[in-house]
C-alpha cells in the first residue's frame, strides 16, 4: 500500500499539466463575477452579476474554449497572473495551492463530488444573475460579500 500525496501537494502550480491545472479549479463561479474596484482604497468587490457564458446554476463557462474570443476581458488564468491578480477568493484553490493550504475538504478534487463546491455553498450557484440581464449602472448595487471563505 502506498501512501502518495496527490499532485496539488507536490507539485507547483507552475510544475502542473494542463490537464492538472484545469482540474484544481473547484468550479465556484467566483471568478466569472462582474467586480468593482474603488480607486482610493483599491478594494474589489464582487457583485451578483455574472458574466455572459457562466451558466448561472452549474456555475460552469458555456464556451470555455473560446471564450477570450467571445468575451476579450476574459482573464487567462495562469499561474504568473496570480502574482498579478489580487481579487480571487481566499478559498480559491489556486490561491489556497499557491499558499500551501492545501484544498478544503468541500473541493471536488478531496470530495470526490462536483456537487460539493455547491452543497458547501461556496460557488456562486443559484446567488447571481447574468450580466445580460443587468445594466453596468446597477451593478453597484448589486454587490455581494462572501462570508465564507
Amino acid at each position: 500500500m502506498t501512501d502518495s500525496k496527490p499532485y496539488w501537494e507536490t507539485k507547483s502550480l507552475e510544475q502542473m499539466s494542463t490537464e492538472e491545472w484545469e482540474a484544481l479549479c473547484d468550479g465556484c463561479g467566483r471568478c466569472c463575477l462582474q467586480k468593482l474596484q474603488t480607486e482610493d482604497e483599491h478594494l474589489v468587490r464582487y457583485t451578483r452579476v455574472a458574466c455572459r457564458l457562466l451558466d448561472v446554476k452549474t456555475c460552469q463557462c458555456t464556451n470555455y474554449w473560446r471564450r477570450k474570443t467571445l468575451v476579450p476581458e476574459c482573464i487567462t488564468l495562469t499561474p504568473e497572473a496570480l502574482s498579478e491578480i489580487n481579487w480571487l477568493p481566499e478559498s480559491c484553490a489556486y490561491v489556497r495551492v499557491k499558499e500551501k493550504r492545501g484544498l478544503a475538504d468541500w473541493h471536488p478534487l478531496v470530495s470526490g463530488d462536483k456537487q460539493s463546491v455547491h452543497r458547501a455553498g461556496i460557488s456562486v450557484s443559484g446567488k447571481v444573475m447574468s450580466e445580460t440581464h443587468i445594466h453596468p449602472d446597477d451593478f453597484p448595487s448589486l454587490v455581494i460579500d462572501f462570508e465564507d471563505d
